[in-house]
């Protein structure tokens, strides 16, 4: 089989925050233990080189996120997280020795969905993680994925921003990825909204995605899907505790799926439901 790009691995779907962008998961709530991870991370390891450690649920609760992380350095996995950003005040003893964190991305757009009101705490909170862990090498990507809605907070976000860096999307130029560089190893992401796949929501007119090209999801019982926006395992896989990579990715079921996606004729019906998946144009 082809190596992956990234693996993204559930190590909890609980969240903190309940966010109105967020579909949640009707799943059991479960914690992957230290010990489960470290089979599964070992069974991806050959694969793939990145390790994302979501799907749904925020990282940041993981009360053996420190265990992970050591393990992911064991295997010279690069870690990426993303976060809500609300606990990475009691979290920085954790995430800034790691060797393994290459990425942490946080999801500003959070306060918007959970009608927080004060914002400035927040945000300080965030910046003073992002410019430590910038300044020890890691990418820390600060996230606007909302953009046509919430103008209001956006823009007291906007202008919180400016203040530190003189970076303002509003006022720089619009960059090709949408990524402005607020300094080194630092980055402001804006997008705009997507609507999740669900399996009773129109078709999308989806003809095309990455999912099983360029990376492959395990939920936190170890069933594998296709991608991290399967939030219910609404297209299993198999199960990484009992088989390997090589055999899910070879089950029909993937093979169609993979397939399929060639054709531009999607085979699973929430695929065809996926409205991320339409920014690829194909």
């Amino acid at each position: 089989m082809s190596r992956l790009k990234r693996v993204y691995m559930e190590i909890t779907n609980r969240c903190n925050l309940r966010c109105s962008f967020c579909p949640g998961t009707r799943r059991p709530p479960r914690d992957m233990t230290a010990g489960e991870f470290a089979l599964l991370a070992g069974r991806a390891r050959p694969y793939a080189d990145y390790f994302y450690l979501h799907v749904m649920g925020e990282p940041l609760l993981h009360p053996e996120l420190g265990e992970i992380l050591e393990i992911c350095a064991g295997l010279d996995a690069k870690v990426c997280l993303t976060t809500n950003g609300v606990l990475l005040p009691g979290q920085q003893e954790t995430l800034l020795p790691a060797s393994a964190l290459y990425k942490c991305s946080v999801s500003l757009h959070s306060m918007e969905g959970n009608g927080a009101g004060e914002l400035t705490g927040y945000l300080q909170s965030v910046w003073d993680f992002a410019v430590q862990a910038a300044g020890r090498g890691i990418i820390c990507a600060l996230r606007l994925w909302n953009m046509g809605g919430a103008d209001r907070r956006n823009r007291e976000i906007l202008d919180f921003l400016a203040e530190r860096t003189g970076v303002h999307p509003l006022t720089c130029p619009q960059p090709r990825r949408g990524s402005w560089r607020l300094g080194e190893q630092l980055y402001l992401e804006q997008a705009e909204r997507f609507d999740w796949p669900d399996l009773t929501a129109p078709e999308s007119g989806t003809a095309f995605c990455r999912a099983l090209r360029d990376q492959i999801a395990v939920l936190a019982d170890g069933t594998a899907v296709p991608c991290c926006l399967d939030h219910e395992g609404d297209i299993p896989l198999g199960n990484l505790f009992c088989q390997t990579l090589p055999e899910i990715l070879d089950s029909p079921r993937a093979r169609a799926l993979y397939e399929g996606f060639s054709r531009r004729q999607p085979s699973e019906a929430l695929c065809r439901r996926c409205g991320y998946a339409t920014r690829f144009g194909m």
